[in-house]
This record gives structure tokens, C-alpha cells and sequence, in this order.
């Protein structure tokens, strides 16, 4: 086991291509803290939470687990979707991210300028404001404590916060390759005296080969799928398989899917890139809660929800499983 870091901790859909321009610095992801982990079939990079020079900043997604590239049998997965960075706009990191969709911890009950806890992020202040904004960045007053573990073929995130208004936690993802993929395993700790309620997603930002979002892809879930949201011609529905009708140029589409169950095992999405052969397949051992899908013309993202209630003194545990291959013609 090899400690990497313990850093020093103080204090939906837009366009791909509206960043904070006026904020943004050049693209350089090398200057942010990341490590590596491999094993004779996978090399994946991952971003380090860092309150001081991390990679992501924001307050929307949690910072674990932030894959910066994952190669496999000389094909890349993942990879930075946007020309512009900023640590502290809302998007700006890669894939697979995961985060809440639900305000966070304590939002409801806070007055402006009181706190409520982001999981995976930290304790935030929250504004003078009608509702919660996803797409903001709030100020995060405490960021709790991190503490990040690795070995050859796997590394552990560890996010502890107690908050002073009955909730607090402690958060654990790890990620372990695996021959023909990996697994982000998940444990959340309830040790404050509120029950911790919440929809968990993960947004996954897929770039898999660099292959412009288009008819190269096909999407294909394990129930036949639909959407009340238009589609405006740039992509279509058969049975199960979510296809691109023309290739995306300067254009982003989102849609709600409907079609699974409370079956477990409709919760899997297979994507794949027809022209070079690389795809893969997520699932998850929890009923699906919500399935959405939102592309651009870099990424494009199959996103997931889970629904989690934990009581206090109790822990919930879930596993997300990629399970990569490659098409031979």
C-alpha cells in the first residue's frame, strides 16, 4: 500500500462549447496533481482532489475518481472534452465523473449564508437565492478531510466531513482494474444524526477514440427505450439502440430515457465505436432511479442515477462495473 496524498484542507446540459471563456486559462492538464495505476491489459490516469492545485474545484460533481484517460489494447476511453479549463467551472473535468443532482445535504433547511453539505465536495454556503443552481459554483466554507491510498492496480478515496447541522459522513470510492476493465466501488458512512437521502448519477464523458459524436456510436441498453424530449432529427430510437443521425458540429442534445424497470439488471449501457471497435459496457449492482443521455460533439454521456437512504450509524455500499473489449470485423 502506498500513501500518495493527504492535502492540506482549509476554508446540464450547456453547450460544449460555451465555457467561461473571460476565466478559462489554456488547456495543460499535466500541471494538475494526477497518479497512474495499470496492470498488463490497462494504464489509466487519475486526477487527485487537491483544495489548492486540484484539477476540479467546482461544486458539482464530486472530486474523486476523476479519470483523466484509460488506454486499452491501444484504444483511449476517456480524455478532456473542452478547448478551455477553469478548476472552478461546474464541467470542466473528465470522465467518469459522479455527483448529486439533489441540492445537497441541509440545502432545504438553510437559511442564506448557513450551510449544507455537497457529498464528495464539501460544506457550502448557500445563497440568497429561489432554488439551488446546478450549474453555479458556491463557496465552499469547509472542504472536510481527503485522504487517498494506491497500490500497483487500484486506488482508494477517502472523504470525511462532520457538519455542526446532524449530517455528516464518511465517503469511500475505489477504483480496481481488472483484466478486461474495472470497478468503482462505493461505501457511504452515515455517522451524523440525520438521514442521509440523495439520487447519485455519474455522467461517464466517453471519448472513445477521439470519434467525433455521430453515427460511428451505437448506445444499447437492455430494455427497449424512449424519450418525451425532442430529438430534433439528430438522433433516433429502435427498440433498445440509441443511434446519431449525423455526425455533432457546434451542437450539444439532451433527453430523459424511459423504458427500464426495478430490475437490477436493466441498469447496464453498452456503448461502442463502430469504426475502430472499441466499446464498453457499465452496469451496476442498484436499480436504475433515472437514465439520461446527453452528447456533444468531443463526448458523450450515458448518465445513470441510483437512488440512496442512509440511516444513521448505517452504510450503504454500490459498484459500478466497466467491462471493456473490442470488436473484431
Amino acid at each position: 500500500m502506498k500513501k500518495i496524498m493527504k492535502p492540506q484542507m482549509t476554508a446540464i446540459f450547456a453547450n460544449c462549447f460555451l465555457a467561461a471563456a473571460c476565466l478559462a486559462q489554456e488547456v495543460n492538464l499535466d500541471q494538475f496533481p494526477s497518479t497512474e495505476i495499470g496492470n498488463d491489459q490497462i494504464q489509466m490516469r487519475i486526477y487527485l482532489p487537491d483544495v489548492e492545485n486540484g484539477l476540479y474545484r467546482a461544486t458539482r460533481f464530486d472530486w474523486s475518481g476523476v479519470i483523466g484517460s484509460l488506454q486499452y489494447k491501444g484504444h483511449e476511453y476517456f480524455g478532456y472534452w473542452k478547448d478551455t479549463h477553469d478548476p472552478e467551472v461546474h464541467e470542466d473535468l473528465t470522465g467518469p465523473v459522479e455527483g448529486y443532482i439533489k441540492p445537497g445535504l441541509g440545502y432545504e433547511e438553510a437559511k442564506p449564508g448557513e450551510e449544507f453539505i455537497r457529498i464528495g465536495v464539501g460544506i457550502i454556503e448557500k445563497a440568497n437565492e429561489p432554488e439551488y443552481q446546478m450549474f453555479k459554483t458556491y463557496p465552499i466554507l469547509d472542504h472536510g478531510n481527503w485522504e487517498v491510498d494506491q497500490g500497483e492496480d487500484w486506488i482508494t478515496f477517502v472523504h470525511s466531513i462532520s457538519g455542526e447541522f446532524g449530517y455528516s459522513y464518511v465517503y469511500e470510492k475505489t477504483i480496481t482494474l481488472e483484466p478486461d476493465g474495472f470497478k468503482i466501488g462505493h461505501k457511504l458512512s452515515n455517522t451524523g444524526q440525520k438521514t442521509i437521502e440523495t439520487d447519485q448519477f455519474n455522467h461517464n464523458f466517453f471519448m472513445i477514440d477521439g470519434e467525433v459524436s455521430g453515427p460511428a456510436f451505437t448506445i444499447n441498453f437492455p430494455y427497449a427505450i424512449s424519450t418525451r424530449d425532442n430529438l430534433k432529427d439528430m438522433m433516433s430510437i429502435t427498440g433498445n439502440e440509441l443511434r446519431f443521425n449525423k455526425e455533432f458540429r457546434d451542437t450539444s442534445l439532451f433527453m430523459t430515457l424511459t423504458g427500464y424497470s426495478d430490475q437490477v439488471s436493466d441498469h447496464e449501457v453498452t456503448v461502442v465505436n463502430h469504426n475502430s471497435g472499441a466499446g464498453v459496457t457499465l452496469s451496476m449492482d442498484q436499480p436504475v432511479y433515472r437514465m439520461c443521455f446527453w452528447a456533444c460533439e468531443t463526448t458523450l454521456c450515458p448518465e445513470n442515477f441510483i437512488w440512496i437512504s442512509v440511516a444513521p450509524g448505517e452504510e450503504l455500499e454500490w459498484n459500478t462495473d466497466y467491462y471493456l473489449f473490442v470488436k473484431q470485423d
